[in-house]
């Protein structure tokens, strides 16, 4: 082993900036893979592994291993994969930048996931939360504003709390900023225009007055930028004075936009587009949502058909 090696804790620090320039990845996504990352370091210490070119296969294999039986518990199918994806990741970037000869790592599989149906809710229970922040009090109408944009634009809840005024465009459009800094333009239905236009008009210049001048879209009391788990409570409070009966998320939202507009008749392309996915494979799990549906309408109601 050369002297002239670089350590692999070294080596992790040039691969998150490769993946912060290169790939534009968000804070909290590097953040991740720091913690994998750190986590298999320490792993190939254990191992008496210091620099890149020490690790073997069987190290990789050794690793998976460990995660599926940790004396605190085997990790879930899913964070195993994504802490194996990681690993993946890292060992291709050591392989081109010319660190080692070969990809030690290559036929390390991650485990096989189900497949996760988005929970969606139907258009009538959508309904009901959207009412639950009917009201004439600033705090309703921001509300109802914000959760409002959430169904009408498919928008993550990062996203639509990150919005300025300004990304409120003529108030027809918004822009949105997705995964990676991109940009998308969605249209904005009539009744998020209304509830948007009410609240700038009648609530936020109230809030604005209580903080430091901030161009945020969204205020809280204090006249800051509503955070993103401002937003979670906000959600649960209308989740829970419409009576559901179960939690939702902002998820929920994203989710029930895209379920409901393919039950309308939207072409998945169109909808791919809208949700910022980068591949349309993503977008295509709504539609065997809405198959599952059509399916179970037609057991209900076809004579024959049990």
């Amino acid at each position: 082993m050369s002297e002239a090696a670089p350590a692999i804790a070294i080596i992790i620090d040039r691969y998150l900036r490769h993946l912060a320039i290169e790939r534009g990845l968000a804070a909290n996504t590097l953040a991740a893979y720091r913690r994998d990352l750190d986590g298999y370091a320490s792993f190939l210490a254990e191992s008496g592994v210091e620099t890149p070119e020490g690790v073997e296969p069987a190290h990789v294999a050794a690793y998976a291993r460990r995660l599926g039986s940790r004396p605190e518990g085997a990790l879930v199918a899913s964070s195993m994969a994504r802490m194996l994806s990681s690993v993946r990741g890292f060992h291709r970037f050591l392989l081109g930048e010319g660190l080692v000869q070969t990809d030690v790592a290559s036929d390390t599989k991650p485990p096989k996931l189900g497949s996760r149906l988005p929970k969606a809710i139907t258009i009538e229970q959508m309904g009901q939360v959207l009412a639950a922040t009917d009201g004439d009090e600033p705090q309703q109408l921001r509300d109802k504003a914000l959760l409002e944009l959430l169904y009408a634009t498919g928008a993550r809840i990062s996203e639509a709390v990150a919005l300025n005024v300004d990304d409120v465009i003529d108030g027809d459009v918004v822009r949105l900023f997705g995964k990676g800094g991109k940009q998308r333009i969605v249209p904005v239905g009539s009744f998020a225009r209304a509830a948007i236009d009410t609240y700038l008009v009648r609530a936020r210049p109230g809030f604005s007055l209580r903080g430091t001048s901030t161009p945020a879209l969204f205020l809280g009391a204090r006249g800051q930028r509503v955070s993103r788990q401002n937003a979670w409570l906000i959600i649960r409070a209308a989740a829970e004075r419409a009576e559901l009966g179960f939690e939702i998320s902002p998820h929920t939202f994203r989710h029930s936009f895209a379920t409901h507009l393919l039950q309308g008749g939207a072409d998945v392309r169109v909808v791919q587009e809208l949700l910022g996915h980068s591949s349309v494979a993503t977008t295509q799990i709504y539609t065997q949502v809405t198959a599952d549906t059509l399916r179970d309408m037609y057991t209900t109601a076809h004579p024959r058909a049990r």
